[in-house]
């Protein structure tokens, strides 16, 4: 049985763990480590199975959620499904991670189950007052199979109808982040049905979030995520935002990372010393 979100170790201990020689490569991930520890006392694994970006990013939330974000609160969240697919026909083809090959015609009420899952726990994790009990409840959340790959089939979802709104938005004239741009200028994700069938079908499957796809995630979640890349170390891209322009009402979490395709997660922000 593998922990999802392994318990907090010392940053600069796993750091010297993990990266020992006398590499350029190795010099640089410990630098890099340093720069974290003088923000974050501790570190916690990530399992790694191409759904850590999702999960990363969603324990880091729910770990610090205070309320329910509004688009969680919107009246016909649940109806998503639903009406995508009154519009779209070629959802039907979405893959579920447990059911592939099952007809997206059938699973419409299945996803609109796990946008309940995902509502209803937020909503709970964000009611919990105590900061231990609050930690507790993620953890327990993230020691349920069956719960967790159900929150990342909403996620991915709401990244799909997110990439929706957003080609719509271009294509009727209006402004677009320019990470839109990007998305859509792929060969193999020109328009949101390639999306879905070429990279949202295949997350947790056969690959994980790439960088573009991380811009998604924070849109559809409507949180800025900030990254430390740690080989970019002592670049300017070595802290990165996505989006690179974050609302200011939008929450930030924070992610490790040592090569943007397997994220960790720092924990416990240093009281700031006073020199």
């Amino acid at each position: 049985y593998k922990l999802s979100v392994s318990p907090e170790m010392d940053i600069m201990e796993y750091c010297r763990k993990e990266w020992r020689g006398n590499t350029p490569a190795a010099k640089r991930m410990r630098k890099g480590y340093e720069a974290v520890a003088q923000k974050f006392a501790s570190i916690r694994r990530i399992r790694g199975d191409n759904y850590c970006a999702f999960r990363a990013t969603l324990f880091q939330a729910l770990s610090q959620a205070t309320q329910l974000p509004r688009w969680l609160q919107s009246e016909d969240f649940a109806m998503l499904p639903e009406n995508l697919l009154s519009k779209y026909d070629w959802i039907k083809q979405w893959q579920l991670r447990q059911k592939p090959g099952k007809r997206m015609g059938e699973i419409s009420d299945e996803i609109k189950e796990y946008l309940i899952l995902l509502r209803k726990k937020w909503k709970n994790i964000s009611e919990i007052k105590g900061p231990l009990e609050k930690q507790e409840a993620c953890d327990k959340l993230f020691k349920n199979e069956e719960e967790e790959y159900s929150l990342y089939e909403a996620l991915k979802f709401l990244m799909l109808n997110t990439a929706i709104e957003l080609y719509n938005a271009e294509k009727s004239g209006r402004r677009v982040p320019v990470f839109s741009w990007l998305l859509f200028a792929r060969d193999t994700s020109s328009n949101p049905c390639q999306l879905m069938h070429n990279h949202l079908n295949h997350i947790g499957h056969s690959g994980g979030l790439e960088q573009v796809e991380m811009f998604l995630l924070a849109y559809a979640l409507q949180y800025t995520i900030q990254v430390y890349r740690l080989y970019k170390y002592s670049t300017d891209e070595f802290i990165t935002l996505y989006p690179n322009d974050p609302e200011e009402d939008w929450p930030v979490v924070t992610l490790i990372t040592e090569d943007d395709r397997h994220y960790n997660i720092p924990v416990r922000m240093c009281q700031e010393t006073v020199l």
